[in-house]
């Protein structure tokens, strides 16, 4: 299925940062947003994925469609690798563990509890709940933070492999995953005349 967005609006504290944001995201493909930190990806993000509302426009993407890797990892400490895969899988009601611990590279964890995972491991731990997710669409907000350069290379083959099996990835990043196939929208004509300047550094990333 083609998903298709169109005249999308978005706001960060009650003040517009995109508007006019159009594109469409087939089978198969990828789309990089890109832009200076603080323009809006992380908030256009969210607001794709059902987590805030539009401004106005039309959003073609039903949140059960969507699986949202953000900042945060989402793992509970206590429970092991195996075990927040599984908790996850259980949550959509899908299989696929063990290949999950496999493509990430965690075998050697399976049995660790999240809380002593290294920040990569974690990592590598909140992408490979994608693969248990069941969903078709991943949207990811700068999903190589923590990576070292084999784990990049690792995650860039599972989400080729996503792409490959008729899945659809959006992804903000300024890391070059090396997938030649994936189109890139720069933002920055979509930025709002009343928004802020974004900047080509920044520590608002984070909140953007």
């Amino acid at each position: 299925m083609t998903y298709e967005v169109s005249d999308l609006a978005v706001a960060r504290g009650g003040l517009t940062v995109l508007e006019g944001v159009g594109f469409t995201l087939a089978p198969g493909a990828a789309l990089v947003l890109r832009g200076p930190n603080g323009i809006g990806k992380t908030t256009l993000l969210r607001t794709l994925a059902g987590l805030q509302p539009a401004v106005r426009g039309q959003i073609g993407l039903p949140p059960e469609a969507i699986a949202y890797a953000a900042h945060a990892d989402g793992l509970k400490a206590t429970l092991t690798v195996t075990e927040n895969l599984q908790f996850w899988a259980d949550i959509h009601g899908t299989a696929g563990v063990t290949d999950a611990v496999a493509r990430m590279n965690l075998a050697a964890l399976a049995d660790r509890p999240a809380a002593n995972l290294s920040a990569g491991e974690k990592r590598r731990l909140g992408l490979a709940r994608l693969l248990v997710s069941g969903r078709p669409v991943w949207m990811l907000d700068e999903p190589t933070v923590s990576l070292d350069a084999a784990s990049v290379a690792l995650f860039a083959d599972v989400v080729r492999g996503h792409l490959a099996a008729g899945g659809s990835a959006l992804m903000a990043t300024h890391i070059d995953l090396g997938l030649t196939e994936a189109q890139v929208l720069d933002l920055t004509p979509f930025r709002s005349q009343g928004a802020a300047p974004a900047t080509a550094r920044g520590f608002d990333e984070a909140f953007a």
